[in-house]
């Protein structure tokens, strides 16, 4: 058996990256032999095994033939006769179509270092026409770096992939799963830009108003995924947000989020302009007591929807002032039950108002 490094982990090195999760291909291995080596099996649709001490992933050489439509179409044939160059040719992009041996040679047989060197994203062969989850995963690697160019015969096949109706049949956990990797890149919004460009979009997801340098600044303000996704989804309605959360089954607390950007923007927006009641109103819609944290995630998305600075400075004072109030010691301090909420909320407003 000869075990190669393979993939991103030979690609970012060249590129002089970090270090991330590190993938090996065994040729002339089998899963017998593997078992025997003390590697344990994890895969279900191909043999893939992971180490017994660094538990990081070993997958027997294999080949894929096109069986049906999607990325699940697929049937896979490992053995020990399939060849390294064999193994790499079902990968999608030549940057990612390199493998290492134990002495740090660089096996290259289709051009990826060149392509490296020349900042392009192109497709190995054919076979990427043949899982249309590549177009998602091509879009992100352009998030990812920007500086690569799409090679004009890549951006070909992807149209007529869309054209072809393959993108029709990718499951929504896939597509987010890609999604969202790309929003946690580097300039989000050229994933979307190549999507647009392929036509991918229109099966993806509704049409979604993108307003230029929004998502690129939320990267750039280093923004969790729940902020960022709220960025994106801030020029929709909440029915939209709600459609686009339901087709592409997206986490709760990005949804959350999302809609109350949506809900709540205006009000958000422009404090100064709110009475003390009228603050507290919005403060308590957005939850913004009890659940503190989600509030702050909520201000630290103004700024990239074009609030003025002072805004986020002044929900933050709003949301001190009415947490500031011992509503424990009102409740004792209250003969009658039911005029406690009134009383705790007329000491939130009135901590607002000194505000000013």
């Amino acid at each position: 058996m000869k075990i190669y490094s393979v993939g991103g982990a030979v690609r970012d090195r060249l590129l002089g990256l970090p270090p991330g999760d590190r993938d090996y291909v065994v040729v002339g291995g089998s899963p017998e032999a593997m078992l025997a080596a003390g590697f344990i099996p994890v895969g279900k649709d191909f043999p893939v095994f992971l180490h017994p001490q660094t538990h990081e992933e070993y997958a027997l050489a294999r080949t894929e033939r096109k069986t049906g439509h999607g990325y699940h179409g697929f049937s896979v044939f490992a053995a020990p006769e399939v060849t390294l160059e064999e193994d790499l040719a079902r990968r999608d992009l030549t940057i990612n179509a390199m493998a290492e041996d134990a002495d740090g040679h660089v096996i290259d047989p289709y051009g990826g270092q060149k392509d490296l060197n020349a900042r392009v994203l192109r497709h190995v062969g054919p076979a990427f026409a043949e899982d249309p989850v590549r177009i998602l995963r091509l879009a992100r690697f352009a998030a990812r770096f920007p500086q690569f160019s799409v090679a004009p015969e890549t951006r070909d096949l992807m149209q007529h992939m869309v054209r072809m109706g393959e993108v029709k049949h990718l499951v929504a956990e896939r597509v987010w799963q890609e999604l969202s990797r790309g929003l946690m890149a580097e300039q989000p919004e050229r994933m979307f830009a190549e999507l647009e460009v392929s036509g991918a979009s229109a099966d993806l997801f509704p049409p979604i108003p993108l307003v230029a340098g929004r998502l690129n600044a939320a990267a750039h303000a280093n923004l969790p995924m729940p902020a960022r996704v709220a960025v994106w989804l801030a020029e929709c309605s909440p029915d939209q947000v709600g459609a686009i959360a339901d087709q592409l089954r997206l986490p709760v607390d990005c949804r959350d989020l999302a809609l109350l950007i949506v809900h709540h923007r205006t009000a958000l927006m422009q404090p100064a302009f709110l009475s003390a009641e009228d603050r507290l109103n919005t403060l308590e819609r957005c939850d913004g007591l009890r659940r503190a944290d989600r509030f702050r995630l909520l201000l630290a998305v103004l700024p990239m929807l074009g609030a003025a600075p002072d805004a986020v400075t002044q929900w933050l004072q709003i949301q001190a002032a009415a947490a500031s109030i011992d509503a424990g010691a009102i409740a004792l301090a209250v003969r009658t039950q039911e005029h406690i909420p009134t009383r705790i909320r007329d000491a939130r407003i009135e901590a607002i108002q000194n505000l000013s």
